[in-house]
């Protein structure tokens, strides 16, 4: 009874689901096993290359370095087939890829870790994960801006209202708010493109912090794994996730983009604008309103910039206070990265699905660019131009047929040449020519201006440096 009673009180102390107490606590915050095994090629690609270097130096015997190879694919082969059986005594990735190994090939597994640490392997691997996810951003970011050039090209001239402070403001071109995302999503691969060539750099050989006395050669084991050069300074290299920051920093910036574009088509999608009807494939429906046709997947897209966001700020967090060089805080690295690097894949599929799908309704589109006085500022301009207004004057005189128009509820291009003229004896007939809003657009020829001409020369320049 005695003993029965102090083991109940052991496992309430340290928490009923820890059956034998602190050791299954350690356990349980040190294993890492559950997420970074999905760093099991890039650890099996590095340890390859780093025994092909050990032998071509001599460090390890050929016939050691082919037993190595040989056991390494076969662990490949069973964890791609889903036959390998992950430890969570065994910690890590690291240290399962090593127990199986030996299981397989004996004392040759042992001299594989020869001139190296878990410090710099660790380091490979998630180097090599971020790289090799960067590189995929950067196809998906491409395939993104290649789905925003077509919807321009189409409607290079569709005008629709311009807005400022969600109001309408001057009249612009679809295919010119298309072009704007280019733009966004344009110096998001310009990020990624920095930052895969910023961390082009090779851990292995840093060993635990202070390199190693054998004689390797981290030039060759760079070059195989396919990286510029190796890092400089093995304390560093081993401390360094400034690689994981750049990747989460350019996810969060990125998401950013996704989730204003994801509010506009949410903004678009509704009757009271009406300017765009998404494709089923993208909305739901409700369970009890059936005229409801839900934007659920730019809401979701919108959403998931909280999670990318949290993943920068608790990594910046991690790493914030930790002296040089290794510590196991940074383990808290992973599953942050993987999370983001999973929101975000998700989040330009869905939003590059849902531009290439996407109905634009013209028509729409055009009787909201005449509204709320949008040609205003060609009046002005046109006052400054024909008139020789000074444009404090000219803004003046405008806010007065703004007023007059308002007053009479019509448009500005609906007044009266002459009701016109007793606001300011200046202006002609030729003031018409301005006040449509396909007049306004064209005029627009400015570099980076909304003009169709100008549109149609941005989306060659574009589709140049695609």
């Amino acid at each position: 009874m005695a003993d029965g009673t102090d083991q109940k009180s052991s496992n309430q102390m340290w928490g009923g689901r820890f059956a034998s107490g602190p050791s299954a606590i350690m356990e349980e915050i040190n294993a890492s096993i559950g997420f970074d095994k999905k760093l099991y090629a890039q650890d099996i690609r590095g340890s390859m290359a780093h025994a092909a270097m050990l032998a071509s130096k001599g460090i390890i015997s050929p016939e050691d370095k082919d037993k190595i190879t040989d056991g390494l694919n076969t662990i490949l082969s069973e964890i791609e087939s889903g036959s390998f059986e992950f430890s969570r005594k065994l910690e890590d990735i690291h240290m399962n890829i090593e127990a199986r190994l030996a299981t397989l090939i004996g004392t040759a597994a042992g001299r594989l870790h020869t001139a190296r640490s878990r410090n710099d392997q660790v380091a490979l691997d998630f180097r090599l994960w971020v790289k090799e996810e960067l590189q995929k951003t950067e196809g998906m970011l491409t395939a993104l801006i290649a789905a925003f050039l077509d919807r321009a090209e189409e409607n290079a001239d569709t005008v629709m209202p311009g807005f400022t402070h969600l109001q309408t403001a001057q009249p612009v071109t679809f295919g010119h708010h298309c072009m704007a995302y280019v733009e966004m999503f344009g110096r998001d691969r310009a990020r990624v493109r920095h930052a895969i060539e910023h961390m082009d750099e090779s851990p292995i050989g840093a060993a635990a912090l202070a390199g190693t006395g054998y004689p390797i050669d981290r030039h060759m084991t760079a070059k195989a794994l396919g990286f510029r050069e190796p890092t400089r300074n093995s304390i560093d290299t081993v401390s360094d996730r400034d690689f994981a920051l750049e990747f989460l920093s350019i996810a969060s910036i990125c998401a950013t983009h996704l989730s204003r574009l994801a509010e506009e088509i949410v903004i678009w999608s509704t009757p009271q604008f009406g300017f765009i009807r998404l494709s089923d494939a993208f909305s739901t429906g409700s369970s009890i309103m059936p005229q409801k046709k839900n934007p659920d997947a730019a809401e979701l897209v919108r959403a998931k910039t909280g999670r990318i966001n949290g993943s920068l700020i608790a990594l910046l967090t991690v790493m914030k206070g930790l002296p040089l060089a290794y510590s196991k805080d940074m383990q808290e690295d992973k599953e942050q990265v993987f999370d983001a690097a999973e929101s975000l894949e998700l989040a330009i599929a869905a939003m590059t699905g849902m531009i290439r799908d996407l109905e634009v309704r013209k028509d729409r589109m055009r009787a909201a660019a005449g509204s709320g006085y949008s040609t205003a500022t060609d009046l002005a301009d046109w006052l400054v131009r024909e008139a020789g207004l000074p444009f404090r004057d000219a803004h003046h005189v405008t806010g007065n047929a703004v007023a007059l128009a308002e007053k009479k509820g019509c448009d500005l291009a609906d007044l009266s040449l002459e009701e016109l003229q007793a606001i300011h004896p200046g202006i002609t007939k030729g003031v018409f020519d301005v006040l449509s809003v396909e007049a306004s657009v064209a005029s627009r020829t400015s570099f980076g201006g909304t003009a169709p001409s100008e549109v149609k020369k941005q989306i060659a320049w574009w589709r140049g440096r695609n």
